[in-house]
């Protein structure tokens, strides 16, 4: 112990520090006794700052922020919101009954266009009627051909076009429509296509003389209408196939969807739960530096 070291417990070269704060209710140490040595503070590298976790003030209770609700459960409440609308049963059929209608009128322009590729049949005029000039002529297997592309193009062309258009019924009603509206818009193809050149063909048919060469228009051999109990048409053969095209083209546009309802859905990650108006919660303060000097005490 020396005038420059009262303390004989601590070294001389070590430098004087700031006694350490004291905490409420803690009783002084007793006079005539020397203070407990202390552990040094650890030491931080500069600039880095120890970080208190953040408590919200008392008598408040934290606020969850964008972070804190789930994106599982953000997403099935957007679902709930946008996505899952009252079961409308007259709304599905008119709207199965309007493609229907829609898609019957397309079929105008199909059998036109099947009118014009599928070639004319050459026919010979007999005491007993029109018969082929060919014994085996190709031109009714053609006009069989055409039609069944052109059909089972206009299928998936059909099935496409409602799944864009009727994108908020896609399902099982867009299936219904596509392949209802499709099997509709054949036989009307059909009756159009084969009616193009038909009143000539008939005229020819009574008033040509016996051996004169004229030509058939095309009609369908491996298809056509039966009438069931008189009433129900039930087409059959190669009218099947603008459904049956439909039919397939839907089915894989709903295997292929990203989406499990078929019908696109906002992104998770997009959903902004805490309204504008919510008060972040107050961050706490922060810890003073390890070399700040203590405030003076009262």
């Amino acid at each position: 112990m020396s005038p420059d070291n009262p303390d004989r417990e601590r070294p001389v070269d070590e430098p004087d520090r700031s006694a350490p704060p004291r905490a409420s209710g803690a009783t002084s140490p007793a006079a005539g006794q020397p203070p407990t040595e202390q552990p040094p503070p650890t030491e931080q590298p500069p600039g880095e700052q120890p970080q208190a976790a953040e408590q919200p003030p008392r008598g408040e209770e934290p606020v969850e922020g964008p972070a804190d609700v789930a994106p599982s459960a953000a997403y099935q409440s957007s679902l709930e919101l946008n996505f899952d609308e009252p079961r409308r049963p007259l709304r599905a059929v008119a709207t199965v009954l309007g493609a229907v209608l829609a898609l019957a009128v397309l079929g105008v322009p199909f059998g036109l266009l099947w009118a014009a590729l599928a070639p004319d049949t050459p026919v010979l005029k007999t005491v007993e009627g029109a018969i082929y000039a060919d014994p085996q002529p190709e031109q009714p297997i053609a006009a069989d051909g055409w039609f069944s592309l052109l059909g089972l193009a206009f299928g998936l062309l059909v099935a496409l076009a409602l799944w864009v258009v009727l994108r908020r019924r896609r399902g099982p009603v867009g299936l219904l429509a596509a392949v209802l509206g499709a099997l509709v818009a054949a036989p009307v193809a059909w009756q159009v296509g084969r009616r193009v050149g038909l009143a000539t063909f008939d005229r020819l048919l009574d008033t040509a003389p016996a051996g004169q060469a004229f030509t058939k228009p095309a009609d369908l051999r491996a298809g056509g209408v039966d009438w069931l109990l008189g009433v129900l048409p039930v087409p059959h053969g190669n009218l099947l196939l603008p459904a049956f095209g439909a039919a397939i083209m839907y089915t894989l546009l709903a295997g292929w969807s990203r989406w499990p309802g078929l019908r696109p859905e906002p992104d998770p990650a997009e959903l902004s739960w805490v309204s504008a108006g919510t008060p972040a919660p107050p961050a706490a303060p922060e810890p003073p530096a390890p070399d700040a000097a203590e405030p003076p005490r009262g």
